[in-house]
C-alpha cells in the first residue's frame, strides 16, 4: 500500500466516522450502522487484499490478523469497534510509511545528486550530452555551479570543488590539473577540463549509491532472528486467541487478543534503526555495508591501523638523495621511471621529487615485478632496478655496505623510510622520504579509546624507527614494523584468538588480506585501492580518521536505538495482553496504543538520522584546537 493510497483512505474513512458520530448525536442508529459498515468495508479491503496475497506466499502477515478480528466483529454486530480498527490501521500504516521514507532520507538526497548531463569538447565545440551518453576519454567541461559527471583527472583549468558527495565534506577544496574529481561532485567556482577515466555506473559516486542501496536492503543478525519469530508468531497467536475462546466463550475478547498481538512494531524496530543509521552514515562519507557490518562495528574493542595513507597523509615527500657509483640526478631519473606503473605512495612520492628537479623520466619500465611489503624490480634503459627495504635486497643477495647501512639507519631515526636502490645487483643509492602524521589523528583516537576502544595498534611495512615516532606521536598501544602482508594476518588473527573483537583500518592493496581477517574491515575511500573498498565492510570516503571515529559512535547508537525499539515493541504487546485478558483493554483503545507503539519506535529510528558525534573544537584544517599538531619532518 502506497503512503498516498493510505492517506485517501485514511481520510475517507475518518470523515466516514465522523458522520457516524454526528448520526449518533441527532438518534440516527441505523443509518450510523451503515456508515460504520461502509468505512469498515473501504478500509478493510485494502488490508484483507494484502492479507490474501501474504498467504499465497505462504506468509502469515499482521494484516491477516486484523482482518480475521474485523470480520467476527461485524458479524457479532461490533461496528464501531471494526471501523475504529480498520481506520487506526490505515492511517497507522500511511504514518509509517511516511516516517519510514525519512529514513530513507539519506539515499534519496544522494540519488538526487547524480548528475544528468554534462558538457564534453567535440572537434566541432562544446555539446550537451545526457551523462550515461559519456564514454572514457571523453573531455568534459564544468564551469562554476555545474556537477561533474565523471570520474577523471583535470586535464586544464582551476577550480573549488565541493565533494560533500564523496567524502562528507561540504569545506570546497582547490583542485588543478593533474588532480582526480568525481562523480556528483559541484565546481563552487571556476573552470575545468575532465578527461573521465571511469563514466556511468563504473564512477565512485555510483557505486556509493549502489552500496548504500545493498546496505539498507540487508539484514542484521537481530533482523532475521525477528523474521523468523513473525513467521511462527502470528500462527501461534491465531491458535491462543482460538483457545481465549474456548476458555472464556467470549468472541469478542478472543478479536480483542488477536489484534492487540499484533507485533507490527516489533517486526519493523530493527530494520528502521538500521536503515536510519547506514542514511546518516552515507550523508557523512562512510559506506557501511548492511545492518551486519553495523552490528560488528559496535562492538569492537581493539583497532588496528596501517600506517601510509590512514594514520599518515599518504602524501610524502623525499627528503634526501644518496647515490654510490652514480649522481644523484641520474639515479633519481631511474628510480622514477621504474616507478611509472606503480601506485605506492613512496613511488609517487619519487616520481614527484623527479618532476620538481625537471628530471623526465624515459619510456617506461619493462619486466616489473611487484614484491609486496618489499618494493618492485623493473629494467629501465637496459638497466636492472631493484627498488625496496632491506629485507628485499637481502632475498635478492644484494650486498650493503656497513657505511650504507649506518646512513639508512640514521635517515630512518629521523622519521624517514629509507628506500635501498640496487642497479644491477649492485646498491648505488638511497632515497629518504618522510610523511606526516594526519592532524586529526590523535584526536580521532581519543575519541575511539573513550567510546569503548582498549587496544590501539599499528601495523606497517615501513621501518622501525619511522614506526615508532608515529606511535609514539599518537600514543599508540603497540607499534610493529617491517611487515609482509600475511604478518598483518598473522597479528589480526592473535589478537581475534586473545578475545578482542578488531577492526582492522587499511587503504592499500596488501592490507586486503587482513581487512577481509579482521572482525571488521574499514578502507580509506579516496586514497585506497578498489580492492581494499571491495574487501572492507566499511568505507570512509574521506582521508580522514575522525570519520572512523563518527562510524563507531554511529554503530553504537544505531544498535543502542534498535535495542530500544525492540523493548518497547516487547513490552507494549505484554502489557496490552495483559491488559485485554484483565478487561481493561478493548478493541478499539487497543489497537490505538499499538498503532502509536509503532509510530514511536520509527520517530525513535528517526532521530539517528541527525545524530551527530561530540567533539571537541577543532582548527579549520582538522587539528585540535587545545592540542599540539603531531608532524614528522626530516
Amino acid at each position: 500500500m502506497s503512503p498516498i493510497k493510505n492517506s485517501h483512505i485514511a481520510g475517507v474513512t475518518g470523515l466516514m466516522l465522523a458522520l457516524a458520530f454526528a448520526l449518533h448525536w441527532i438518534d440516527q442508529p441505523q443509518w450510523k450502522d451503515y456508515v460504520l459498515i461502509a468505512s469498515t468495508l473501504v478500509a478493510g479491503y485494502v488490508i484483507a487484499l494484502k492479507a490474501f496475497k501474504a498467504l499465497r506466499m505462504k506468509a502469515f502477515s499482521i494484516e491477516l490478523l486484523v482482518t480475521i478480528a474485523v470480520v467476527g466483529a461485524l458479524i457479532i454486530g461490533e461496528y464501531v469497534e471494526s471501523a475504529v480498527v480498520t481506520f487506526l490501521f490505515i492511517f497507522g500504516a500511511y504514518l509509517e510509511a511516511r516516517t519510514l521514507e525519512k529514513t530513507r532520507s539519506s539515499l534519496r538526497s544522494l540519488i538526487d545528486m547524480a548528475p544528468t548531463e554534462a558538457t564534453v569538447l567535440r572537434a566541432e565545440g562544446p555539446i550537451k550530452v545526457l551523462a550515461e551518453e559519456l564514454v572514457a576519454g571523453d573531455r568534459v567541461l564544468v564551469r562554476s555551479g555545474e556537477k561533474i559527471a565523471v570520474d577523471g583527472s583535470i586535464a586544464a583549468g582551476q577550480a573549488l570543488i565541493v565533494e560533500a558527495a564523496i567524502t562528507g565534506e561540504s569545506v570546497p577544496s582547490n583542485k588543478s590539473a593533474g588532480d582526480r574529481v568525481f562523480s556528483g561532485t559541484i565546481v563552487d567556482a571556476g573552470y575545468i577540463e575532465v578527461e573521465a577515466t571511469q563514466v556511468g555506473d563504473d564512477t565512485t559516486f555510483s557505486k556509493i549509491i549502489e552500496m548504500v542501496e545493498e546496505a539498507q536492503e540487508s539484514k542484521t543478525t537481530t533482523q532475521k532472528f525477528l523474521d523468523r519469530f513473525a513467521n511462527i508468531y502470528t500462527p501461534a497467536i491465531v491458535i491462543l486467541a482460538v483457545l481465549v475462546y474456548a476458555v472464556s466463550r467470549n468472541v469478542e475478547l478472543a478479536l480483542t487478543f488477536l489484534v492487540i498481538a499484533c507485533p507490527g512494531a516489533l517486526v519493523i524496530s530493527a530494520p528502521v534503526s538500521m536503515v536510519a543509521g547506514i542514511g546518516n552514515g552515507a550523508r557523512n562519507g562512510i559506506l557501511v555495508k548492511g545492518g551486519e557490518a553495523m552490528e560488528k562495528l559496535s562492538r569492537i574493542d581493539a583497532v588496528v591501523f596501517d600506517k601510509t595513507g590512514t594514520l599518515t597523509r599518504g602524501r610524502p615527500e623525499v627528503t634526501a638523495v644518496r647515490s654510490w657509483g652514480l649522481d644523484e640526478d641520474t639515479l633519481l631519473r631511474l628510480v622514477a621511471e621504474a616507478e611509472l606503473g606503480s601506485e605506492h605512495h613512496l613511488g609517487r612520492a619519487m616520481l614527484a621529487e623527479a618532476a620538481r628537479r625537471e628530471l623526465a623520466p624515459g619510456d617506461g619500465p619493462q619486466d616489473v615485478d611487484i614484491v609486496k611489503g618489499g618494493g618492485l624490480s623493473a629494467t629501465v634503459a637496459g638497466r636492472r632496478l631493484n627498488i625496496g627495504n632491506r629485507k628485499m635486497m637481502a632475498d635478492l643477495g644484494v650486498a650493503i655496505d656497513d657505511s650504507v647501512l649506518a646512513y639508512a639507519a640514521d635517515r630512518e631515526k629521523a622519521g624517514n623510510t629509507a628506500v635501498l636502490v640496487a642497479v644491477d645487483d649492485r646498491l648505488a643509492g638511497v632515497v629518504s622520504v618522510a610523511d606526516q602524521v594526519k592532524p586529526e589523528a590523535a584526536m580521532a583516537i581519543e575519541q575511539l579509546r573513550r567510546a569503548g576502544v582498549k587496544r590501539a595498534i599499528m601495523l606497517t611495512g615501513d621501518n622501525h624507527h619511522a614506526a615508532r615516532r608515529v606511535g609514539d606521536a599518537l600514543g599508540l598501544d603497540e607499534v610493529h614494523a617491517e611487515l609482509l602482508p600475511q604478518d598483518k594476518v598473522a597479528w589480526v588473527s592473535a589478537l581475534k584468538q586473545q578475545g578482542y573483537r578488531v577492526a582492522m583500518v587499511g587503504d592499500g592493496v596488501n592490507d586486503a588480506p587482513a581487512l577481509a581477517t579482521a572482525d571488521v574491515g574499514l578502507a580509506m575511500g579516496i586514497s585506497g585501492t578498489d580492492i581494499s573498498m571491495e574487501t572492507a565492510d566499511v568505507v570512509l570516503m574521506s582521508d580522514r580518521l575522525d570519520q572512523f571515529a563518527h562510524a563507531y559512535t554511529l554503530a553504537k547508537a544505531t544498535v543502542r536505538n534498535m535495542k530500544q525499539n525492540t523493548t518497547v515493541a516487547i513490552v507494549t504487546v505484554v502489557l496490552l495482553l495483559a491488559g485485554v485478558l484483565l478487561g481493561r483493554i478493548f478493541l478499539a483503545s487497543g489497537m490505538l496504543v499499538h498503532e502509536l507503539s509503532v509510530l514511536l519506535v520509527t520517530l525513535n529510528a528517526i532521530r539517528l538520522i541527525r545524530y551527530r558525534q561530540s567533539r571537541p573544537v577543532s582548527h579549520a584544517d582538522g587539528s585540535p584546537a587545545d592540542e599540539s599538531r603531531p608532524s614528522l619532518t626530516a
